[in-house]
């Protein structure tokens, strides 16, 4: 129950990220800021909402790797050390975040769910769990899929969940924090703020989770030097309350039925806000 409340690692997470913010904070912020009872249900409800899209994909990859996936393929991933397994890992799970978190941008439909996220218009740590569930389980089949269907360990992918859920939390972070010659190699702090920034020049940037040479490498990078980003959120109106959000996607696509709206789109914004 704890775990899928997830309360203990929720207080580990506080007691490590919220001196972090005091003390190197990149803008003044106020810990009982606008929105923080809604993350908070974000936080200890959307696991119920979660679990079973995380059961179906899991078993999905788990019914191809079984019945699709070649022998020689399966005998070689086996025969990777563990270390070896972890790079590997990290580096196709944070490539399928990559790809999936771009479709959420791109595609009007997808958009209307992760606009949830990028809602929140004060940015720190605890914003990293403000998303719709389907935002969440799209993004784990993105990352989550490919692992499980080519037959990693599971100690290799607990590692990479590990290692991502303390990632989410940091670059959320409301730390200044830039890695100097690393900031092309390894997402950020600073590299994921522009990524919810409302600047037009930001918009549709940085969308890998870890490895910031994905968005080098695709032509989506968007890291201006002495600069950082001023404003957070979107440009058309959005609910404040948890049961609101949950509810925003379905009642923008029935909106988008009702209108004949080939595009999507809501609000004066040409593209969604990042």
């Amino acid at each position: 129950m704890d775990e899928l409340f997830g309360l203990s690692r929720f207080l580990l997470t506080l007691l490590i990220f919220v001196p972090i913010e005091r003390l190197f904070a990149a803008r003044p912020q106020k810990f009982f800021r606008r929105g923080l009872l809604t993350d908070m249900a974000f936080q200890f409800l959307n696991g119920w909402l979660i679990i079973l899209g995380v059961i179906a994909i899991v078993t999905m990859a788990i019914v191809v790797n079984q019945s699709i996936l070649p022998s020689v393929v399966k005998q070689a991933i086996d025969g990777l050390p563990y270390l070896v397994q972890v790079v590997l890992v990290i580096l196709i799970g944070d490539f399928g975040v990559y790809w999936t978190h771009r479709i959420l941008h791109a595609v009007p439909a997808m958009w209307h769910i992760h606009a949830v996220h990028h809602a929140v218009e004060e940015l720190d740590w605890l914003a990293a769990v403000h998303q719709h569930p389907l935002d969440v389980v799209f993004m784990k089949a993105g990352s989550l899929f490919p692992l499980f269907a080519l037959g990693f360990s599971s100690e290799a992918i607990g590692t990479y969940i590990l290692v991502y859920y303390w990632q989410a939390y940091l670059v959320h972070a409301n730390v200044r924090l830039n890695y100097g010659p690393l900031r092309y190699f390894l997402v950020s702090p600073e590299f994921h703020h522009w990524h919810h920034s409302s600047e037009m020049e930001a918009r549709d940037k940085n969308f890998a989770g870890m490895f910031s040479f994905y968005d080098l490498l695709f032509g989506s990078v968007y890291l201006p030097k002495g600069q950082k980003p001023k404003t957070f959120g979107v440009d058309h109106p959005m609910p404040s309350g948890y049961l609101a959000l949950l509810a925003h996607p379905f009642l923008e696509w029935k909106s988008r039925q009702r209108r004949g709206d080939p595009s999507g789109r809501t609000g004066n914004t040409g593209s969604p806000s990042i």
